[in-house]
């Protein structure tokens, strides 16, 4: 190897040179690791490679799933009430963008960031699974044959929609910036700050209303292909949320140093702000009571929520006392559970191709 070579820095780590020590557990890191990242073993956080693995496991398509009735009650002009037609175009004006914003924040930013391999191995299922969030929304915009440029113009043009996304674009522009290098004290609390924004209150908190809206038409028989695919995602997401809590606790046990009381005085006003945005969200798609709910009770579950999240990261809750009113929902985003309406179930989630159905 050439002189020029050996020097070569590539991002966070040296190219390797012939005899070099081999990379042991303890030379691993979650950020500002300059061991090869390359080489994938010896783990240090086995829990990465497992979640890495059940996102494979768990991997779907959206046009395995039938969009038949959906199509059907969608044209029929009184299949749906117009509350009810809200909240399916308002949920689809905002996933539709959402995730492809998370997605270009994992590629762009986070992956950057984040020193250890087998984490990385996880944030590219990650990356991979938010485009096929992205195609499952346009597979059910296509298929209800809506107004696609008033759909995916919503995050412009409507206002707690644009609240939301207005939010969280800010926290990549630090992270993509190619000037930007964690290794600094001010710079490691920015990355943590934004790892915290994007998997607890974008992913953790700001998903959770339009998700349990467009379910809770499932539940009653309605928009059944549109809430099965919704199922799948949430599922993905609370993985997605499980592996940010998991990296984000990592990096305060290895830099103690950054969680100091007037960061987590921080951290609680940001979420707190998150709950505000996720609220008003609630009020703008639910003006009325629908499905038996009302926006007062989906506020009860946003700060229910945001509890779990605060808890998660250490944090105290800041709601004492919410209850969860859609205890159903917890069935769903765990992977066990067996799905049990729509008139069948899948027994086991697992790889599409390979789902087992058995009638009711």
């Amino acid at each position: 190897m050439s002189e020029v070579a050996e020097n070569i820095e590539i991002k966070n780590f040296e190219i390797p040179k012939m005899g070099q020590a081999r990379i042991e557990v303890s030379d691993k890191r979650m950020i500002n690791c300059r061991a090869d990242l390359n080489q994938l073993v010896p783990f240090k956080y086995p829990w990465a490679w497992d979640k890495f693995l059940a996102g494979c496991a768990n991997h779907w398509m959206p046009h395995e799933i039938s969009m038949a009735a959906d199509i059907e009650l969608w044209k029929r002009p009184d299949g749906l009430t117009e509350d009810e037609r809200l909240i399916v175009e308002r949920s689809l004006g905002f996933f539709s963008t959402a995730d492809s914003l998370v997605a270009n924040n994992i590629v762009l930013a986070i992956y950057r960031h984040i020193t250890n391999p087998e984490c990385r191995q996880y944030l590219l299922r990650q990356a991979f699974e938010e485009s096929i969030h992205v195609l499952s929304y346009q597979h059910i915009i296509e298929s209800l044959g809506m107004d696609e440029g008033h759909i995916f113009n919503m995050y412009r043009e409507i206002p707690s929609v644009h609240a939301k996304a207005a939010y969280a674009l800010p926290l990549t522009q630090t992270l993509s910036d190619p000037l930007f290098k964690t290794g600094t004290f001010q710079a490691d609390q920015q990355l943590l700050k934004d790892l915290i924004a994007f998997y607890l209150i974008f992913e953790g908190i700001f998903f959770y209303v339009g998700f349990s809206q467009v379910l809770s038409l499932g539940r009653r028989n309605k928009m059944v292909g549109t809430s099965e695919q919704f199922q799948y995602i949430l599922r993905d997401e609370s993985m997605h949320v499980n592996f940010g809590v998991d990296v984000i606790n990592q990096i305060k046990i290895e830099n103690p140093h950054l969680w100091t009381p007037a960061f987590q005085e921080d951290i609680i006003e940001m979420i707190l702000g998150g709950v505000e945005l996720e609220c008003a969200y609630a009020r703008d798609t639910m003006p009325r009571g629908i499905l038996g709910m009302n926006a007062e009770v989906f506020e009860d579950y946003v700060k229910f929520i945001a509890n779990r999240r605060f808890l998660q990261i250490g944090l105290p809750e800041q709601f004492p006392k919410k209850a969860n009113p859609f205890p159903w929902m917890s069935e769903m985003i765990d992977l066990k559970k067996e799905k049990n309406f729509f008139e069948t179930r899948v027994t086991e989630y697992q790889v599409g191709g390979a789902l087992s159905w058995d009638d009711e």
